[in-house]
């Protein structure tokens, strides 16, 4: 038997950026036997995420921002990510092209879609549509730092594909959507 759930209830706990609902199911496992849960799982959208690669020269282009939740779990809240956001009514590639412009200052080239993600499926609802965008010289067409009224501060870091493998490893990188996509260049080369 295939395990299947029920929702019993839906209830909001709270609705703001996303909403954070606590949910009621009956879970009927693979033996028969029927279990009632409660979950809270919070909905802020769906989002896409885009590496952006020179290879030519062998670098990626990153960015630094300061992330509350990593802050309040005891690090300094600065995180080395690739660029990334909520889909906000776009296509993931639409979005992916509009974020790398926002916070890199860069307009992609070519686009490839890498994989989807689910990063904490046990609370989150959010897939993440991933890809690598190629850029160049002539691919720079602003300095970046993201969107101001957004409270968006971000520092544009290029690193040779190397390095930041090496910072994957030693745990300067650890943002999830930022190491699969790294692994997954590092893997296609």
């Amino acid at each position: 038997m295939r395990p299947t759930a029920k929702i019993i209830s839906n209830e909001i706990l709270a609705e703001d950026w996303g909403t954070l609902h606590r949910y009621t199911i009956d879970y009927t496992r693979r033996d028969g036997t029927v279990q009632r849960h409660q979950r809270e799982v919070y909905d802020h959208g769906m989002a896409a995420a885009v590496l952006l690669h020179w290879p030519e020269r062998e670098v990626v282009t990153l960015v630094r921002q300061f992330r509350l939740p990593p802050f309040l779990a005891g690090r300094d809240g600065l995180l080395l990510e690739v660029c990334a956001g909520l889909l906000d009514g776009d296509t993931p590639q639409a979005c992916a092209r509009r974020e790398a412009e926002e916070e890199a200052g860069i307009r992609i080239g070519e686009l490839r879609h890498a994989f989807d993600t689910i990063v904490s499926p046990g609370s989150l609802t959010e897939t993440i549509s991933c890809f690598v965008g190629i850029y160049g010289a002539d691919s720079i067409i602003s300095p970046g730092g993201g969107l101001e009224a957004e409270g968006e501060d971000i520092e544009i870091v290029e690193l040779p594909v190397a390095d930041a493998l090496a910072m994957v490893a030693d745990g300067r990188i650890i943002d999830a959507k930022t190491i699969m996509l790294l692994q997954h260049l590092a893997l296609g080369r």
